[in-house]
């Protein structure tokens, strides 16, 4: 984990190349060249446009190794009635009482269609209405994420989206991870795939017979799943492009130092993930390298978090507080911590971040996990423009407009202006017409 000292880290060339490092996007070792991803997904989608389910068995045989049939592609109900039976009593119980904090959470964000607005003979409104299908993507890979599953699920249900597809990659042998499954029936899903990675988001998205497509897909994923949505996007909704994980620690010489370590490691071992520290105490960053070599050794997946903290960590001495806020608006990273001393005062000068954890006790597996908040956020910089998930992403706005002909003739006059400006005069008749008399309902 290098160690930048920086007077100036917005100027500083260094600091630079870890900001554009993580904004490129690590890829997990798998992945391969970046070309290689973009080829691979553009055979997948163009196969599944031309061969429907006959592609999408295929590519799961080439890539997940499981042996399908079209029929097979969608997991019966009572597969998934087995999977909840068979599901560890207390693992159940821990997902409802996380639901539960999602839920509350998430019910409490929803927006309510505002007041309409009533100007004269005008009433102007905006009402809030569910996607009608969706489809969520739920990864399998190197770890089964079911935090991600309720994560993303759960808001979609607070916004009564009527139509829920889940897809998720058969394992060796066919079938998607009980887990997953169980989960799916606990909360009421019926229409689940087996299919992984790009196949899955070009099946949600296109079309088979077999697969109903969506109206916008969700979920986390590898750079297949994210140059699949990326390709895809205006065919379908994508909720974004996130990528890898990452977080940026502001810490002063009041910060425990083990719990400093602890942080920076919990991101390092999502393998790929991107640990940041930034401090004006060189003798704090000295003390957490120093933790964080005595707690890999702990770790199950320590060979990988020791290689993204090579990789993709950092630890940036900066002169004050000041200089660590603007390096974090700057990074725009998905997860901000700060302990500090003053860390309300430093929460209003962070602007860019996915979520910011403030304090020392409240550390990034809280949000993970169980807070409420969905941990599906923006990555690689993308906290300057994008939002965390939720609800209302699952929803759209109709504006409605309703005017009574004394309106109407009020406008007019200004409305067949500017539509005489950008020439186009059938929108001034269109308007004009209503104020002439002898015409309207029944004429």
């Amino acid at each position: 984990m290098q160690v930048i000292e920086a007077s100036d880290p917005l100027a500083d060339q260094r600091v630079l190349a870890v900001r554009d490092r993580l904004r490129a996007g690590p890829q997990s070792a798998g992945d391969g060249p970046a070309a290689n991803v973009e080829a691979v997904v553009r055979e997948i989608i163009a196969d599944v446009e031309s061969r429907g389910d006959a592609a999408l068995v295929d590519w799961e045989r080439k890539l997940d190794r499981a042996d399908l049939v079209p029929a097979g592609l969608r997991v019966p109900g009572e597969t998934l009635a087995a999977a909840h039976q068979a599901a560890d009593p207390e693992f159940l119980a821990l997902v409802r009482r996380t639901v539960a904090n999602i839920r509350q959470f998430q019910d409490a964000i929803l927006i309510p269609d505002p007041p309409a607005l009533v100007r004269g003979g005008r009433e102007l409104r905006l009402r809030y209405l569910p996607i009608d299908r969706v489809g969520i993507y739920v990864p399998g890979g190197k770890a089964v994420l079911a935090s991600s599953m309720l994560m993303t699920l759960v808001p979609a249900l607070v916004a009564g989206v009527p139509e829920v597809a889940l897809a998720s990659p058969p394992r060796t042998g066919g079938d998607v991870h009980p887990m997953i499954l169980a989960i799916a029936r606990e909360l009421g899903v019926k229409e689940v795939y087996r299919l992984g990675g790009a196949v899955a988001i070009a099946a949600m998205a296109i079309g088979t017979d077999r697969v109903r497509p969506v109206d916008k897909v969700f979920g986390p994923g590898n750079a297949f799943v994210i140059e699949a949505k990326r390709r895809l996007f205006g065919r379908v909704g994508i909720d974004s492009t996130a990528g890898p994980s990452e977080v940026l620690i502001i810490a002063d010489e009041t910060a425990d130092q083990a719990w400093v370590a602890a942080d920076l490691l919990a991101q390092a071992e999502h393998d790929p993930g991107a640990a940041i520290l930034v401090s004006p105490s060189r003798r704090l960053v000295e003390r957490v390298l120093g933790q964080v070599e005595a707690q890999l050794s702990g770790l199950s997946r320590a060979d990988a978090a020791r290689q993204c903290l090579g990789r993709y960590g950092a630890a940036i001495v900066v002169p004050d507080l000041d200089a660590a806020c603007e390096v974090a608006n700057d990074f725009a990273c998905e997860h901000v911590q700060i302990m500090t001393t003053c860390d309300e005062a430093v929460l209003g000068k962070v602007r860019n971040a996915g979520a910011v954890f403030v304090g020392p006790a409240s550390t990034v597996p809280l949000g993970d996990y169980y807070a409420g908040p969905s941990h599906v956020l923006p990555t690689g910089g993308s906290a300057r423009f994008f939002s965390p998930l939720s609800c209302n992403d699952f929803r759209r706005a109709n504006s409605i407009i309703r005017y009574d002909i004394a309106a109407t003739a009020a406008d007019a006059g200004d409305v067949a202006a500017f539509a005489a400006l950008e020439g186009l005069s059938a929108h001034a008749r269109a308007v004009r017409i209503r104020t002439q008399p002898g015409t309207g309902a029944g004429r």
